[in-house]
């Protein structure tokens, strides 16, 4: 009689942890526990910490000044930064000496995020279209940079954070430039970039092995309101992703190939966003970003069959085989925005969140951001933004429909949500 053969010994799960909050946390970690990982959170901002806790363990940053012990004790492998903040923090180098996978290039790499006119040198360099741009260090020098260029100007922070002191004001004539130009923090100086229109694209590659992958084009829907009105907000009220492994608009074959000898020569590792502007037939490069984005992250986690053996296979710098999701070609992102948002100086107190109907999860999710628990184990509104709410389809209509059924079935009182996603901007390269 023969012996039973011995089983095959069981891998542990890769162990992933997400450094960030809010929605952006609580989606990556609730989609990559779902595809076998063991997910957990450090808490790099002081707000969005319950709906991270609904996927895995959180950790503060009073109780762990730095999450490099928290990553060799738990064994994690991928880390997963929801900004390029991380680079900044007293850890960082300790983070980077520790080996583990960070889902973000590092060091030289990361000036084609965080430095605007890094980004322009490089452009010139490989020939890649991109807007007139001027740094200026204080508001007489951004005066006579207008006096001689008398042309509206997008006003930028030359340094990229989300505590900048200046966050984007799009200027769509000369005078807009004018008044703002008296009103700005040059703290650390100013990046004017030529304003090109509103025919804005954006589009996600993950670099690995030396290759360029290409996996979505997207669009960010920034202003605050209804008919892109409002002033741009601190994030994006919608989005859209389309999957796009092909680049079938060209923005990657235009805007990111070209870039393939500094992409080598700086060991860029991880995920490149380029959005642009489509100006005379032609994209123009607006900025990179380096890391899979808040609104567009979630959506393309779920558009990906294999999100993440694909992003353990990026960080371990190897050649990739990104999956996609059969039936599924589009996302539709929808932000259900608080009491007093994009003016996040006025405050309310913890209002009640209602949801009045189950959500409807196939092809839908509903990712809570600035949101807690009470007393009384009540879901509140703790800020600004409260919810993304995603729906995917074969048709871009089909996604949008999801989204809009879910976030209809949240009451908060003084929230809001846009009811045009799609209706402008799309397709790439439309105003």
């Amino acid at each position: 009689m023969r012996s039973p053969k011995p089983k095959p010994k069981q891998q542990p799960a890769p162990a992933v942890m997400v450094l960030g909050v809010g929605s952006f946390a609580h989606s990556a970690t609730t989609i990559l526990a779902g595809a076998g990982a063991n997910v957990s959170t450090y808490l790099t901002r002081n707000y969005g910490h319950y709906p991270p806790s609904l996927a895995g363990p959180t950790y503060s940053r009073e109780t762990h000044p730095s999450p490099v012990p928290l990553i060799k004790q738990l064994g994690v492998e991928l880390v997963l930064p929801q900004s390029i903040d991380w680079a900044l923090q007293p850890w960082a180098e300790a983070l980077l000496k520790s080996g583990v996978g960070i889902l973000c290039p590092t060091r030289a790499a990361m000036r084609i995020e965080r430095e605007r006119d890094f980004a322009r040198k490089l452009c010139a360099k490989f020939k890649i279209p991109f807007p007139k741009a001027y740094v200026a260090s204080n508001r007489l020098e951004a005066g006579k940079i207008l006096a001689a260029h008398p042309q509206p100007f997008v006003i930028k922070n030359p340094l990229c954070s989300p505590t900048s002191p200046i966050h984007t004001i799009m200027c769509e004539t000369v005078a807009d430039t004018r008044a703002w130009l008296k009103h700005v923090d040059y703290a650390e100086g100013i990046f004017l970039q030529e304003y090109l229109g509103r025919a804005e694209a954006g589009h996600i590659v993950l670099v690995s092995g030396g290759e360029i992958y290409s996996l979505v084009t997207n669009q960010e829907y920034k202003r605050a309101f209804d008919g892109n009105q409002g002033i741009v907000a601190g994030a994006p009220l919608g989005g859209l992703v389309e999957r796009d492994p092909g680049d079938q608009y060209g923005l990657a074959r235009e805007l990111i190939h070209p870039l393939r000898p500094w992409l080598r020569e700086s060991k860029f590792n991880g995920p490149l966003q380029v959005t642009a502007i489509k100006r005379g037939g032609k994209w123009h490069v607006i900025e990179y970003n380096i890391r899979i984005g808040v609104t567009s992250g979630a959506m393309i986690l779920r558009l990906l069959a294999n999100p993440l053996q694909t992003l353990l296979s990026t960080v371990r710098n190897r050649k990739l085989a990104p999956r996609f999701v059969a039936d599924n070609r589009f996302g539709a992102s929808i932000t259900l925005a608080g009491h007093g948002y994009p003016y996040v100086q006025l405050q309310a107190p913890p209002l009640p969140v209602d949801v009045t109907e189950p959500f409807d999860r196939v092809n839908g999710d509903v990712w809570w951001n600035e949101v807690a628990r009470d007393a009384d184990e009540r879901l509140v509104a703790t800020g600004h933004r409260i919810a993304d709410v995603i729906g995917f389809g074969a048709t871009l209509e089909s996604a949008l429909r999801k989204a809009y059924k879910n976030v209809r079935r949240i009451r908060c009182i003084g929230s809001y949500h846009r009811t045009d996603i799609g209706k402008s901007l799309w397709p790439p390269g439309c105003a």
